[in-house]
């Protein structure tokens, strides 16, 4: 073996024990469920079904006035109009129709507006903890000063201002929640930012958008895409408390918050499926 050869072999060898050091990024690991997580994600699942097919199987519209009697109980029957399996409310309106409409207006509001403030959190936390610096200081003020208020009270300063529109009400929302999200993808942001295999793409003079794409965002995506349906809740029960107030979404529209409140006055006459049927949607 010549000294040119066994010289090649050397280096290739050192080479090979230079880049063995180099750790390797963890592999991308599929979404793991428990038995819980997927009786959610049924839940889930179900409603934003609900959202695009639940106005076409609805045995009535939810502005028919159909029913015989205010607060007819649940299985009665009105000649000429069918089954009222949920009964009727306070202006004899099928509740099960306007279940099932409410929830193209509450899950369908509150799934936009959530995707909107994860387009906004993600953006603005991975942002903050790749660039560091003035920008993360100037980012997380605003956010701290956003979380800083009531979600209710700011909910309800910003729609009393801007009015009750749909677009507002997703807008208003998005900026509300954004705000956790924002914690969430800064802290997972740094925490992947100092690994060895985020090291090792820099040092091969990688670009920060593909340490971004490649490495950050596949790591953060298992625990951001569990806090969606976590987050997704939140945003019901909000939409619903401004429609319980009155600010939500406006009649006729059937909403499930605005269903609680309208059908409190069916306890005094023992009615109490009433608000209790909308209310175990949300």
């Amino acid at each position: 073996m010549t000294d040119v050869t066994q010289n090649a072999q050397g280096e290739d060898d050192q080479d090979k024990t230079i880049y063995d050091e180099l750790p390797d990024a963890p592999p991308k690991k599929r979404l793991k469920l428990s038995w819980t997580g997927k009786i959610g994600v049924v839940v889930v699942g179900f409603w934003l079904v609900m959202v695009v097919i639940g106005p076409w199987i609805s045995p009535f519209h939810e502005a028919d006035i159909i029913g015989d009697d205010s607060y007819l109980p649940p299985m009665s029957t009105t000649e000429g109009e069918g089954l009222h399996v949920l009964g009727t409310d306070y202006l004899e309106r099928d509740i099960l129709s306007r279940i099932l409409w409410g929830a193209r207006m509450t899950v369908g509001i509150s799934f936009l507006a959530t995707l909107l403030a994860y387009m906004m959190g993600v953006t603005a936390g991975i942002a903050a903890a790749v660039k560091k610096g003035w920008t993360d200081m100037i980012l997380s003020r605003i956010n701290d000063a956003i979380l800083s208020l009531p979600t209710i009270m700011l909910g309800l300063l910003i729609v009393v201002a801007l009015g009750s529109s749909i677009p507002i009400l997703i807008g208003t929302a998005a900026i509300i929640y954004a705000s956790s999200v924002f914690r969430i993808a800064r802290a997972y942001g740094q925490e992947i930012m100092v690994m060895d295999y985020v090291e090792s793409a820099q040092a091969r003079g990688e670009t920060i958008w593909w340490i971004i794409f490649r490495e950050v965002l596949p790591n953060a995506a298992m625990p951001l895409a569990t806090d969606f349906g976590l987050r997704l809740v939140f945003v019901v029960l909000f939409i619903s408390s401004l429609s319980f107030l009155g600010l939500g979404i406006q009649p006729p529209a059937a909403d499930w918050g605005s269903m609680v409140r309208q059908n409190l006055d069916g306890l005094q006459y023992g009615s109490w499926r009433l608000p209790l049927s909308p209310l175990a949607s949300i």
